[in-house]
């Protein structure tokens, strides 16, 4: 099955589209029988053309690849989540113009099992190679030598290729219908994905660290399904924040799905708190000794992200009552970050309210 890459290859080098149009899906092998002509149907004299019933416009899909886009501050973006999750970069290589290409990121989207591995275990990034006449000295260094698209190449976190595949084992065809086999792309990617962390010896990791910089472990328990864990690790990571919190923490995340122990280390903390489980993301500050200075159950439960006005107050409660080692200011500071995030996520949410209601979509939830 060859012949769909080529095609995909021969549109690019021969048969230049205009701006905006996309190549037709690539016809089914020449080995199998033409499908025979359906008739026109009958017009009867002195009555009106039968009509196509007139259908929903449908929504525009995002391009797949982002044209504009730098591939290599693409992957250096990627990289950066890889080393701090330890997981493995994924690179698709393609273009918006190659319908393989969209299909085969369409089954990553439509799939369960296959957007669940690719959530776990794999920053995605797809590059764009336009005509075949980009990113051409990336994909060189990278060692990804392909003649057609799409391609997939595999990064361990710290850059280096692990697994050069082109994409023809995974086709498949159903009902005629050109797609890709989901349970085959799982298999690939279950076996180049990274080995599980101990949970117990991350946070001895952590434990040692603080106690040999005299900081405070900054511990957090989340899993890659937890959209408000994402929200405290990405607020967690901006430089600004990062910087404060490096006077006083060592950064300890620990995930409860892909650890080995996880879980259970969760538990044990919550028990150690006295506490009962609570969800996710719960976190606390530790001495070097491991004892729980304070933890983010508030008079309302876990906090989890300190989002709303009473949840970053307990969150600054925390940071005195545990002695952190930060001045009244960077507790001020990282206040008003918590604060001005609801507020501009608020603006957002009002602004694409105002916007679906001026097009006659419906509000976004």
């Amino acid at each position: 099955m060859l012949l769909p890459h080529l095609l995909c290859a021969a549109a690019a080098l021969f048969a230049p589209q205009q701006p905006g149009q996309e190549p037709p899906p690539p016809p089914p092998p020449a080995t199998e029988p033409a499908k025979p002509v359906q008739s026109v149907p009958a017009i009867r004299m002195g009555g009106a053309a039968p009509q196509e019933p007139v259908k929903a416009a449908a929504k525009a899909e995002p391009p797949v690849y982002d044209e504009q886009a730098d591939g290599r501050q693409q992957v250096a973006a990627a990289l950066a989540k890889a080393k701090k999750e330890n997981r493995r970069v994924l690179i698709q290589w393609g273009a918006n113009w190659c319908g393989w290409c969209k299909w085969l990121a369409g089954t990553m989207k439509s799939d369960a099992a296959l957007r669940r591995k690719l959530q776990y275990e794999y920053d995605v990034v797809h590059i764009d190679v336009g005509r075949f006449n980009k990113h051409k000295e990336l994909a060189a260094e990278l060692g990804a030598d392909f003649k057609a698209i799409p391609f997939l190449t595999i990064l361990d976190a710290e850059g280096k290729p692990l697994v050069q595949q082109n994409t023809e084992p995974f086709e498949t065809k159903v009902d005629g219908n050109p797609g890709h086999d989901a349970k085959k792309l799982v298999e690939f990617l279950t076996t180049h994905e990274a080995k599980p962390l101990a949970a117990a010896a991350v946070l001895a990791t952590g434990l040692r660290q603080a106690a040999e910089q005299q900081k405070m472990v900054f511990l957090h328990f989340g899993a890659p399904w937890c959209g408000w864990c994402h929200k405290l690790e990405d607020w967690m990571a901006r430089p600004e924040i990062a910087a404060v919190l490096g006077k006083a923490f060592v950064d300890v995340k620990i995930d409860n799905d892909r650890m080995s122990g996880g879980k259970d280390l969760y538990e044990a903390h919550i028990a150690k708190a006295g506490l009962k489980p609570g969800g996710i993301p719960w976190f606390a500050f530790l001495g070097g000794d491991g004892a729980i200075l304070a933890h983010s159950n508030g008079p309302q439960g876990n906090l989890g992200f300190p989002y709303q006005p009473e949840e970053v107050e307990h969150f600054g409660t925390m940071l005195r009552n545990a002695k952190v080692a930060l001045g009244e200011p960077d507790i001020v500071l990282l206040a008003k970050s918590l604060h001005d995030n609801r507020e501009a996520e608020a603006k957002q949410k009002a602004a694409a309210k105002q916007k679906a209601a001026a097009t006659g979509q419906g509000a976004p939830r």
